[in-house]
């Protein structure tokens, strides 16, 4: 049996001592932290955790009792400002249907003939838009004849302006003298719980007038022959017109 060959140790070279074992190359510090950032994102205690059924109907109910909160109070805040805006429409109306008279002998458009500049000749069903054409002079725009709260649209200038555009009816009968009388409206009239349509409306003594639930929720408002503006309800509007025998023209 041939003896183990000799391995030669070179002068730069140390011999291992007897009894010990070849050191092992350690882990630097880049290699320990490296380590441990692996071991700690693959850590079960800090791992994103799923929403369980429980969390997920507790997250859906608060977040329907915030809808239930909020969305009347939105509803609520629409409708003040619609309300805001169609009484603005009316005192600018109320003012133009005064400037009118006081140019034209106290007379509002429809008691003043086409030939002086007004619209007395053109009272009929389908024609409320050409009484507030004659007014165009004194109205600053025709936005102002839509309600906000209608869904009819604005007109843009007075060449397209139709019955269509128009959101308040207009009282044939008030005068200067009549303060109390009804100048204009907002269209959304009842007779006796019966919606009215478009045309000619007379009133008479044993009639129930009062408004739908359109534009503004069984109430409305009112331009009287003074030129001033009232907000009105149902209740309030039958008291209004109690003992008149006024015709309101629909649109």
């Amino acid at each position: 049996m041939n003896p183990p060959a000799l391995r030669v140790i070179t002068s730069h070279e140390k011999a291992p001592r007897e009894g010990t074992r070849p050191t092992r190359c350690r882990p630097g510090p880049r290699t320990r932290r490296l380590g441990h950032f692996r071991d700690s994102h693959s850590s079960p205690a800090t791992r994103n955790r799923a929403f369980t059924r429980i969390e997920l109907a507790v997250v859906i109910v608060v977040i329907a009792l915030l809808a239930c909160i909020v969305l009347p109070a939105l509803a609520k805040a629409k409708g003040r400002a619609q309300r805001t805006g169609c009484v603005s429409n009316l005192k600018q109306m109320g003012l133009s249907f005064r400037i009118f008279a006081n140019d034209n002998g106290e007379q509002y458009p429809f008691a003043v003939s086409t030939t002086n500049g007004g619209a007395k000749e053109l009272v009929a069903p389908g024609a409320t838009f050409l009484q507030f054409r004659a007014m165009s002079n004194e109205l600053s725009t025709p936005k102002v004849l839509t309600c906000p709260a209608d869904h009819r649209k604005r007109a843009t200038n007075w060449s397209s302006v139709t019955e269509s555009n128009i959101s308040y009816f207009i009282g044939l009968d008030a005068e200067p003298t009549a303060p109390m009388a009804l100048l204009a409206g907002d269209r959304n009239l009842t007779t006796n719980g019966v919606p009215v349509g478009a045309g000619l409306l007379v009133l008479t003594t044993n009639m129930t007038l009062g408004y739908t639930k359109d534009l503004h929720r069984h109430a409305g408002h009112l331009v009287l022959g003074d030129g001033s503006v009232q907000q009105t309800t149902s209740a309030i509007l039958q008291k209004q017109v109690q003992g008149q025998g006024d015709r309101l023209l629909i649109p």
